[in-house]
């Protein structure tokens, strides 16, 4: 049976064993992977919003996939609990029925994570076996799970630091490196996905200024998200909840109150809203402005109304949820915008950066007539 081959010019370099078929099959995995981590990330949100990230005290990446089936055990799971500070100085006497609530979402968001490790690990060796992944692919995919197996331990590192005294919750600092390392295992395998479904040039007009201003975009995106960390991990939207003033004030005061300075930017409540608020605004602006000038410079009209309609949406439930104190189901879906919004741009830019550019042809030099 004849392999139909990478359409590229120089196709001997690729693994004449990827068929069209087997390239559709990988990247339906990848896309399944890119989903179930979104998923994760939204189990995140909702765990931190929930204060349930510190209802279990152990890490066991084996025996802890088995929820407690005895008394004996809950109690003494509860009574570990009871030892931190965020039982006596939030959820003191809230009881063992108050201890399952918070705990079994934690379980369920770990137990989501190593269900990702195995839908990632055994189709790749599956695909592998059977001859459907390009060779090229296997050392990208292999460092891509020992960074998911890495994400776990970030997790735990993360958690760890709620348990320390007079603490309630998680250092900002760890929420931050655990948030992004999760979202850049996403990007990559989105990435990954979208170059092994479309692995030959889309006939795009790419421009310089078009790539660059989308590239822009998603540096953009990406900054407002790691500011939203540092918003999310201090408990900054729980106060300033007016828009578009803070306190009456565009610039609230205090902004710039600690020392040395650049601790306000991670530090201070205040100065962190503000930033978020900014960078998101001028997100809106830039993407918006990208979507425009893609529509008139010949990106596909869906993809283009797709990426104004999800920076718009996003910019809003920020502000909602901002307006009504940061309530868990519209603080979630305001995560979920965000992670929506970074898929949208991948794949604009993945697009645009698989697009052949304009090139100028050279002119034939002229010929002076014989005299």
């Amino acid at each position: 049976m004849p392999f139909d081959v990478y359409d590229f010019p120089d196709a001997s370099r690729m693994d004449r064993a990827a068929t069209r078929g087997s390239r559709r099959l990988v990247a339906i995995w990848l896309f399944t992977v890119a989903a179930m981590i979104m998923v994760m990330i939204l189990l995140g949100g909702a765990t931190r919003l929930t204060g349930s990230g510190l209802s279990i005290m152990e890490w066991a990446p084996i025996m802890g996939a088995l929820p407690p089936t005895t008394d004996m055990e809950w109690n003494r799971l509860y009574t570990l609990y009871q030892e931190i500070p965020q039982y006596s100085l939030v959820n003191g006497g809230f009881g063992l029925a108050g201890f399952k609530h918070i705990f079994w979402l934690e379980w369920t968001h770990r137990l989501w994570g190593r269900l990702i490790g195995l839908v990632f690990l055994l189709p790749m060796l599956w695909l592998w076996a059977t001859a459907r992944i390009e060779r090229r692919l296997l050392p990208r995919l292999g460092l891509l799970f020992v960074l998911g197996g890495l994400q776990g331990a970030v997790g735990w590192f993360m958690v760890a630091s709620g348990f320390l005294p007079d603490t309630t919750a998680v250092s900002p600092y760890r929420l931050v490196i655990h948030l992004m390392l999760a979202l850049t295992l996403y990007a990559a395998i989105v990435w990954t996905g979208l170059s092994t479904l479309y692995p030959v040039r889309h006939r795009l007009p790419a421009t310089p200024l078009m790539l660059v201003l989308a590239i822009a975009s998603l540096a953009m995106i990406s900054l407002t998200i790691l500011a939203g960390g540092f918003t999310a991990g201090l408990h900054a939207g729980l106060t300033y909840n007016t828009f578009p003033l803070m306190d009456g004030r565009l610039v609230p005061d205090g902004y710039a109150m600690l020392h040395p300075l650049v601790r306000n930017l991670t530090e201070n409540v205040a100065a962190v809203q503000f930033d978020h608020r900014l960078l998101a605004t001028m997100t809106l602006v830039l993407v918006s402005t990208m979507a425009v000038f893609g529509w008139r410079a010949g990106l596909p009209r869906p993809l283009a109304i797709c990426l104004a309609a999800a920076v718009v949406c996003q910019y809003l439930l920020g502000v909602t949820t901002l307006l009504m104190v940061v309530p868990v189901s519209v603080a979630t879906l305001h995560q979920f915008g965000a992670v929506t919004l970074l898929t949208v741009m991948l794949i604009v830019v993945h697009r645009l950066s698989n697009a052949p550019r304009h090139r100028t042809e050279p002119q034939a030099p002229i010929e002076t007539p014989p005299t």
